[in-house]
């Protein structure tokens, strides 16, 4: 993989919607060692996930008001772009649906949440203030790279290469056996779980992990709703 996680063109964070923090949080710190603070993201209150020293994503509470009731627990994941107008009009161009149209995050950055053409949920983001992680290759636990799993692998590579104007070279596209296109991110653990095991949450956490290992001690984590709400806000 010659792109580096967190550039622009290339994934930048990631977002744990859930309706049990406290739940979530213990069982993936259990299960892949993350750690979980109180903290901040500009003027927002946050659960912030690190591994190694180097955050890598934040958790958001579902029961905040401003999500709409109905929401299902879901992981969101960020594409860090130049201008989130002119790529997610590009996406739509392309044949992408809009979910959440191009808005500002205070002074942290700007974003937009789109459906590829392929059914698979991702976000823009442009970064200002903050840029997302920055943790430097090999961190263990941290992601390594993306995987789309959907039903049209070459398609859906040929969207977002056109949308970004590059090579989309921290991205695996792959035939999906699942019937839900899904953005994942394999991490790098040293798990005592087999090459083809699985780990499934509790159901209070709403999204599985169910995350198979990959090449002896990659492992995926659960990805983005196939049509997230409208109102859904990073």
């Amino acid at each position: 993989m010659s792109g580096r996680l967190g550039s622009v063109g290339e994934f930048c964070w990631l977002d744990l919607k859930t309706r049990d923090v406290e739940g979530t949080s213990a069982f993936l710190s259990r299960t892949l060692g993350w750690e979980f603070t109180a903290g901040r993201l500009g003027e927002r209150p946050m659960t912030l996930i690190s591994t190694g020293g180097h955050r890598i994503g934040g958790v958001s509470d579902l029961a905040n008001p401003v999500y709409p009731p109905g929401i299902s627990p879901h992981v969101a994941y960020y594409l860090a772009v130049d201008d989130v107008g002119a790529c997610a009009k590009e996406a739509i161009a392309d044949g992408a649906t809009m979910v959440v149209e191009p808005c500002d995050v205070g002074e942290q950055g700007r974003l937009a949440t789109l459906v590829d053409p392929v059914g698979a949920a991702f976000s823009l983001w442009q970064p200002k203030e903050f840029r997302g992680w920055t943790f430097p290759p090999g961190t263990p636990a941290a992601p390594a790279r993306m995987v789309l799993a959907c039903a049209e692998p070459g398609r859906a590579r040929e969207f977002y290469e056109r949308m970004l104007g590059a090579p989309f070279t921290s991205a695996v596209f792959t035939e999906a056996d699942e019937p839900e296109p899904r953005w994942e991110a394999a991490v790098a653990v040293a798990g005592e779980h087999g090459p083809a095991a699985r780990v499934v949450t509790p159901e209070a956490i709403g999204f599985p992990v169910a995350v198979q290992q990959r090449r002896g001690d990659d492992r995926r984590m659960p990805a983005a709703p196939r049509s997230p709400s409208r109102h859904e806000r990073a």
